[in-house]
């Protein structure tokens, strides 16, 4: 199964959630040095994980998992939402200055007002019939042969909390809101311990779907 981010925190969390699967996890790079570049047009987190799960696995003849998500705030509206990445000018911000867009845009609004959620969904695709495997990954065994040429499955999570009106000094790069957000007990989220954090996770929900629907399919194939 391909991995498709380019986002190095999110691909360990990926392997990390479906380590345990009788599959082999590969990364965009794992394949080509070049992956494809993917415009993301869809108008929600489902749309764009769908675009991006549909073109990867079109890409490699692999089924492909991607997912889209972000931060999704009650005082402006749901903002950033879709445009988690891009908030600041319509370009992909560093960490720091989305964290500090953040800030300015909340800036004298009261605690009570500051409610916030972290979304996540996932897609599982399947290629549609006839797609070749890509070169990088030839003479791999078809698990997936058990799921319908074209389908897919998603799932997705959530975790409600609030945006702090100063953030952790704790930072997960490639995850600056998670230095922002803060949990119904008062601890921010990056501060949790692995094992907590595991627990927690959003993308742990989302991806047992996808979970399931690969351990069916290998199931399957093995009777």
């Amino acid at each position: 199964m391909l991995l498709g981010t380019t986002n190095p925190a999110k691909l360990r969390e990926w392997r990390r959630l479906l380590r345990d699967l009788p599959v082999p996890l590969l990364s965009l790079s794992d394949i080509s040095s070049v992956p494809p570049s993917i415009e993301e047009t869809g108008a929600s987190f489902l749309e764009n994980a769908l675009v991006k799960a549909r073109a990867y696995a079109a890409w490699s003849g692999l089924p492909a998992l991607a997912d889209d998500g972000g931060l999704q705030i009650d005082a402006l509206g749901g903002a950033p939402g879709i445009h988690s990445r891009r908030w600041v000018d319509g370009t992909e911000a560093s960490d720091e200055r989305l964290i500090a867009h953040t800030l300015e845009c909340l800036a004298g609004v009261p605690e009570w007002q500051r409610g916030a959620s972290m979304i996540v969904v996932a897609v599982l695709a399947v290629p549609e019939e006839g797609v070749p495997l890509h070169a990088g990954v030839s003479g791999l065994a078809r698990w997936w042969t058990a799921l319908h040429a074209g389908w897919s499955i998603h799932g997705q999570g959530a975790i409600v909390g609030s945006i702090s009106r100063e953030p952790s000094p704790r930072r997960e790069r490639g995850f600056p809101y998670r230095s922002l957000f803060v949990l119904p007990d008062g601890r921010f989220y990056v501060d949790l311990q692995e094992a907590e954090h595991t627990v927690l996770l959003h993308r742990r929900a989302a991806a047992e779907p996808i979970r399931q629907a690969i351990a069916h399919a290998c199931a399957v194939r093995s009777d």
